[in-house]
């Protein structure tokens, strides 16, 4: 009869345990199916999620909803023609990528301070110079982008304007518009969403 106590004492404790492990799961997940995505990075793997604390709330700068503008001016919703504007899904996607690019397009205090997980950081001011960072080849003084990769630009937010402005100059540098692709929220959105940042490698 204590050996049959004992058992049920001991199921008692293991559901009791179960429960709880159930009560830490995840409760902000990236989609329903998906809680963190792993992405590779200069200092090794980073896992991104979103903060946990449904009670969170954004501060500090990119809580600021008011800029003066100019020069921090609200961006179309397309940056360029033939340039598609994606979200933070497809963003995470080309994350996990190999073959595709995510570019930092600010300048580099920005990026040292905070920035996304396993992007580059090519300044806007750069960019034109630093294709071959992207898969372009310099031939005879101009950009051979045939073989350019996938690639998406991003800056501080919905009224920043250098990721644009980075796009515009790849594209006068004869990068394929196709290959471009715009994360017009940004920093202020990917922080808005509670998403994992790090600090930028120098």
């Amino acid at each position: 009869m204590d050996r049959i106590i004992a058992l049920a004492a001991a199921i008692g404790l293991l559901l009791g345990s179960s429960a709880a492990f159930a009560d830490t799961e995840k409760q902000v997940n990236i989609r329903p199916d998906v809680a963190s995505v792993v992405v590779e990075t200069a200092d090794g793997p980073v896992t991104i999620e979103r903060i946990q604390d449904t009670e969170h709330e954004i501060t500090g700068y990119y809580a600021k909803t008011s800029r003066a503008c100019p020069p921090f001016c609200i961006q179309p919703a397309q940056a360029a023609e033939g340039v598609a504007t994606i979200g933070e899904l497809e963003l995470l996607d080309m994350l996990a990528d190999k073959e595709a690019r995510v570019v930092d397009a600010r300048t580099v205090d920005w990026h040292a301070e905070e920035t996304i997980p396993g992007s580059l950081n090519i300044p806007y001011t750069e960019i034109a110079g630093r294709l071959d960072e992207l898969g372009c080849v310099k031939d005879g003084g101009a950009w051979d982008c045939a073989n350019a990769v996938r690639v998406a630009l991003y800056c501080n937010g919905l009224w920043c304007g250098q990721s644009p402005t980075a796009i515009r100059a790849m594209l006068r540098e004869t990068y394929p518009a196709d290959r471009i692709f715009y994360y017009r929220g940004g920093m202020q959105a990917w922080k808005i969403l509670g998403l994992t940042t790090v600090e930028g490698g120098l």
